[in-house]
């Protein structure tokens, strides 16, 4: 078999007639799939977050400044967004259990090597590597969130599976941490990487593609809940116009990549370098700054979570408000975090709690948003777009924003991150009333009956 052949999409079964075994099936491969791509996603930022607390140690065994570590930072987030795009487009063309399965191994393996050097190149060509394979974690979740969840559910079910980003943001700095000072720095590399060798394994045993490769109805036809306009969802469309008609010539898509650029840039640095930011100006010990990093994580989960909720319950699907107003809340959780006084950690904990809540909305809904205002079967291809955009602006936080640090001190820094905060205000703004392409919006068909009976219920998940 041919690795063309390995990650090619199966192709669709003839549909099940019995309404009540597709009722049995739908519910169970719908947690079936939940569960391996949020586990799988967890383990991915357990390869991708292991370098940021292995980084105090580091420095010291190495001598290497921060500007050093930026430059890594830096190197990870262009070839982590190069790769998010360039999979997307593949990924809406594969088979999302081996594509994952095998991005996630692969992650794990480069972090091995990392550990087993001293070279600050060789540092870069297997974070660089790494980063290359971290790219194919989140594309084939966005496929999957597409394909096996409505749109007047999507947001709540996006919401969940996005909090796999902060679960595993929030377990690794213990489990880095505490390689590095038990250990040495090079266990906070090995122990992950050997942890994702065996999720990917896991991973590639329990996904499955579109429910149509397994027998089953499109999820619009199972829930009832068509777009504004029904899209032919049997006829393919080419790789030329999944990039050029539904992402590239997409006004929407562009004004979403380049909010996100600036969300991002928030999101990383403060991530990378939250807990150095305690370290050198407020005293904090290096387990103690890792601890506010995972109040950070925890206020991603529950703000992820709100805001998919609220974009569903409150906005009835527009995405847009709740982006406004959590981009526009952090800006004064970042000016807090500046200002507080030293010795308050509980203040501290709460401001990163803060951040952490008003960042990772926007976050998830934005990657959700330039899905849904693309082609269905483009959503690969729209969320790997903005994606390599986002990662752009992770770089930007990366040895550009670290530079800032060094030349003009923390207020520099601080004053950088409120910046993007205001920019990503003004330019999601204009979008507070949009919620699908008016491009669709003029072929609308009658949906059918529907086939689907109450389900589980995933605002209690």
């Amino acid at each position: 078999m041919s690795v063309l052949e390995f990650f090619k999409a199966p192709p669709s079964a003839p549909e099940i007639q019995d309404q009540e075994e597709v009722k049995e099936r739908y519910k169970y491969w719908r947690w079936r799939v939940f569960f391996g791509m949020y586990i799988g996603y967890v383990f991915f930022y357990f390869t991708r977050k292991s370098f940021t607390f292995a980084m105090p140690v580091l420095m010291q065994d190495l001598g290497l400044q921060i500007s050093d570590l930026g430059i890594l930072s830096s190197i990870l987030s262009i070839t982590y967004g190069m790769s998010k795009f360039l999979s997307g487009m593949l990924s809406d063309r594969s088979n999302p259990r081996y594509f994952m399965a095998t991005g996630l191994i692969l992650t794990g393996v480069f972090n091995i090597c990392f550990g087993m050097t001293s070279s600050v190149v060789f540092f870069a060509i297997f974070w660089g590597l790494n980063g290359i394979f971290q790219g194919w974690g989140w594309p084939p979740c966005a496929r999957l969130l597409t394909h096996w969840y409505s749109q007047k559910e999507r947001g709540t079910w996006w919401g969940i599976t996005s909090t796999s980003h902060s679960v595993g943001g929030a377990l690794i700095p213990f489990i880095a941490a505490f390689c590095a000072q038990a250990w040495g720095w090079r266990f906070a590399m090995y122990i992950p990487g050997v942890l994702c060798i065996l999720a990917g394994f896991y991973i590639m045993n329990r996904l499955r593609d579109t429910p149509q490769s397994l027998g089953l109805p499109p999820v619009e036809k199972f829930k009832n809940d068509y777009p504004a306009a029904k899209l032919n969802e049997d006829k393919e469309i080419s790789a030329k116009d999944m990039l050029f008609k539904h992402v590239l010539s997409n006004k929407f898509i562009w004004v979403l990549a380049a909010s996100y650029f600036f969300v991002y840039i928030i999101r990383q640095a403060v991530n990378d370098f939250g807990a150095l930011f305690l370290i050198q100006s407020k005293g904090y010990s290096m387990m103690a700054a890792s601890g506010s990093v995972f109040w950070f994580e925890a206020g991603g989960i529950v703000g992820t979570l709100v805001a998919g909720w609220g974009s569903d319950k409150i906005f009835k699907g527009r995405r847009a408000p709740v982006n406004v107003i959590f981009a526009l809340g952090v800006i004064f959780a970042i000016a807090g975090l500046y200002y507080s006084p030293a010795g308050s950690m509980l203040l501290d904990y709460s401001l990163m709690f803060a951040i952490g809540f008003l960042i990772f909305g926007p976050q998830m809904l934005i990657g959700m948003a330039a899905v849904e205002l693309s082609h269905k079967k483009a959503a690969g291809t729209s969320n790997g777009f903005v994606g390599w955009v986002a990662y752009l602006g992770a770089a930007t936080a990366g040895y550009p924003i670290s530079k800032i640090a060094e030349v003009w001190g923390w207020y520099g820094f601080f004053f950088a991150l409120a910046l993007c905060g205001v920019v990503t205000v003004a330019l999601l703004v204009p979008l507070w009333s949009i919620k699908s392409n008016p491009k669709f919006t003029s072929k609308a068909e009658p949906a059918p009956e529907p086939v689907a009976a109450k389900e589980e219920a995933p605002t209690n998940a």
